[in-house]
């Protein structure tokens, strides 16, 4: 049996790290992940004028200075979660002007909510071409109601109004566990948030803000992923740092596989013979089945004993992955948003390419399951999301390497 060690969220650490430019003073974060999406987070803060140390245990944020409200179209179009330094930016300086963003090709993720919340808000935005400018002399606190529960606008919502006048409602708040992390290292730098994890978050905003101490919430998706990836493999796994509540549904998938699965409060162990059952999958905003963990699903699913149905609820373009995958062998049909996954006795090995992080992960943990030696190319895209991947597998016993 190997054991890893999960690392900290990368959805919680990118709000948390762009929500610390609203103290004019340094915080650190302990358990933050060393990945690209982090690095890139931190480049566009201190192309801001804030200063990064980092001694390898914590990472340190001065932003006692900001010259810019620019956020650099380059690294803009990093990544999808650029943008909530718009609200911090507003939220500090009253000014902020970007580009879209970019990140991963899964689908339409338009920012039209984060714009009319911010305008709500008292913000005078202008749009040329892709270019986004947003202004205002004093942000005031109002009620929203988002059309979707999407993350990144409750996120930036929670950004620009911690710091306004008056007390802010978001209706149809997102309700991810890193919600309730951006709300948590807010209130340790003392803002006056509450409802996170609810369908309400209620701001009451404050004149200043603090510096503070915040470990980041384990990684969630890191942690699914490890498990099915044994799942896929067979084997056995303890997984070590996670926080087994915010994989409920993911656990709960996996025992309907066949996997046995023992949890404790920061701890799973599952154990498979990759004899897996079939199952029917429908991707949810949280607390349903995360779409982030549906690549990996549909790959273990892929050798299942039956047919199974997944649907993907959340994002039109994420099944570029399954192309993949079928080149291994794996039997997938794709009308719409569902898959139909006919399993298959083996995988074979093949030369395939990672087109977004998940399904990325996903071909990684195809490769594993197959017969002979695969190679996988446009790593860059898994780089953003998973810390010493080659390194935690080769703890588990895989025979990978880099070139």
């Amino acid at each position: 049996m190997g054991e890893v060690d999960v690392s900290g969220s990368k959805n919680a650490a990118l709000p948390v790290i762009a929500a610390s430019l609203l103290n004019k003073g340094t915080v650190e974060l302990k358990n933050c992940p060393q990945i690209r999406d982090v690095t890139v987070m931190l480049e566009i803060l201190k192309h801001l004028g804030a200063k990064v140390y980092d001694n390898q245990q914590s990472l340190f944020l001065d932003t006692s200075e900001i010259t810019s409200c620019v956020i650099p179209e380059n690294l803009m179009h990093e990544m999808r979660s650029s943008v909530m330094i718009a609200g911090a930016l507003i939220g500090r300086k009253g000014c902020a002007k970007f580009t879209y963003p970019g990140g991963c090709e899964i689908g339409s993720r338009p920012i039209n909510m984060h714009l009319k919340a911010f305008q709500k808000m008292g913000v005078e935005i202008n749009e040329t071409n892709d270019k986004i400018e947003c202004k205002v002399q004093k942000l005031i606190g109002t009620k929203i109601t988002l059309s979707f529960p999407s993350v990144g606008a409750t996120e930036n919502m929670m950004l620009a109004s911690v710091l306004a006048e008056g007390e802010t409602v978001i209706h149809n708040a997102a309700r991810e566990p890193e919600i309730v992390c951006l709300q948590n290292f807010l209130n340790s730098m003392g803002g006056r948030i509450c409802g996170a994890g609810s369908h309400t978050i209620f701001v009451q905003g404050v004149k200043v803000l603090h510096d503070t101490s915040f470990e980041v919430i384990p990684d969630r998706i890191e942690a699914g992923t490890y498990l099915c990836m044994v799942a896929g493999c067979g084997g056995e796994v303890k997984l070590n740092h996670v926080n087994s509540n915010h994989l409920q549904e993911v656990i709960r998938q996996l025992k309907k596989m066949n996997c046995q699965i023992g949890v404790s409060p920061k701890h799973i162990f599952l154990k498979s013979n990759a004899n897996l059952y079939p199952t029917i999958i429908k991707t949810m905003p949280y607390p349903g089945f995360p779409t982030d963990m549906q690549s990996q699903f549909v790959t273990a699913l892929s050798i299942a004993k039956g047919t199974s149905y997944v649907m993907e609820n959340i994002f039109e373009n994420r099944y570029k992955y399954v192309k993949e995958l079928m080149k291994m062998g794996a039997q997938i049909v794709v009308q719409g948003k569902t898959a139909m996954v006919r399993g298959v006795k083996k995988l074979k090995n093949a030369q395939i390419e990672a087109k977004d992080l998940r399904g990325g992960a996903a071909l990684v943990e195809a490769a594993l399951m197959a017969e002979g030696i695969s190679t996988i190319t446009g790593i860059p895209y898994i780089e953003r999301g998973y810390e010493n991947l080659t390194k935690k597998l080769t703890i588990l016993g895989a025979k990978i390497k880099e070139e």
